[in-house]
């Protein structure tokens, strides 16, 4: 008669089932917002799993993890497929990370930490870095506002700002990748940061709301030439094809 597995045992593959879980949905979640998993593309459970070395379970587990997010749609006997953006999504999460980050403005201390500041400085210069990658600039930018929030004393609000703009992160990239660059968006960053450093709130506030509505005008751009990347009123269910996109 077999020997059950140890104590110690048993929680250590519990652990390892954990881990590949948590990897796999961070995985699968990174794809759809960096659109490597572009809006519409229809996703296997067997080429995911196969493609990740893991079983279907933590990809089937992922999935419904990201349905709730809203940023993966499921529909029995049919399949799974990456959400369009929901423009409606876009701009509630906007609303979210607006009142979050202009509020945050008005809790700047007299004398900023020196190397918060030193810090976002140098985050700017990488900014303006020569042959600078789209994907590199979005990590500097997310880096960026994080880093104001730290200024403020609010630097954990930005789990809450992360977790709730999927959609908004998407049409921001869209816009990215459409004008192939970010030059006016470091000039943006700029212009928040000497406002800040003068110690001139309104400023500070009007010019971070031009730059975080300026997404909307790409996204209104996109979706008039692109409509099949954004979600529609019609609640549809999407057919399967030979393309990424569906109807």
């Amino acid at each position: 008669m077999g020997t059950a597995p140890r104590y110690d045992e048993r929680m250590a593959q519990s652990n390892r089932q954990r881990t590949s879980r948590r990897s796999v949905y961070a995985t699968l979640r990174r794809k759809v917002l960096t659109l490597e998993f572009p809006p519409g593309a229809a996703l296997s459970e067997n080429e995911l799993a196969a493609s990740l070395g893991v079983s279907r379970t933590p990809i089937r587990e992922s999935l419904i993890l990201l349905s709730e997010e809203g940023l993966v749609q499921v529909f029995p006997q049919v399949g799974s497929f990456v959400s369009r953006v929901d423009p409606a999504k876009v701009a509630d999460a906007q609303f979210l990370r607006e009142a979050v980050e202009l509020a945050s403005l008005e809790d700047l201390p007299a004398e900023p930490d020196p190397d918060l500041v030193d810090e976002l400085r140098r985050n700017l210069e990488e900014q303006r870095r020569p042959g600078l990658g789209l994907e590199d600039f979005f990590e500097l930018d997310e880096a960026f506002h994080q880093g104001l929030l730290r200024l403020s004393g609010h630097g954990n609000a930005w789990a809450t700002v992360v977790s709730a703009k999927g959609h908004l992160d998407r049409a921001r990239r869209l816009g990215l990748y459409d004008t192939a660059s970010s030059s006016g968006f470091a000039d943006q960053h700029v212009d928040i940061l000497d406002a800040v450093l003068a110690g001139d709130v309104s400023l500070a506030r009007s010019a971070m709301r031009a730059h975080l509505r300026a997404v909307f005008d790409d996204v209104e751009r996109i979706r008039e030439r692109s409509p099949e990347l954004f979600a529609s009123d019609s609640g549809a269910v999407p057919v399967r094809r030979n393309i990424v996109v569906w109807e």
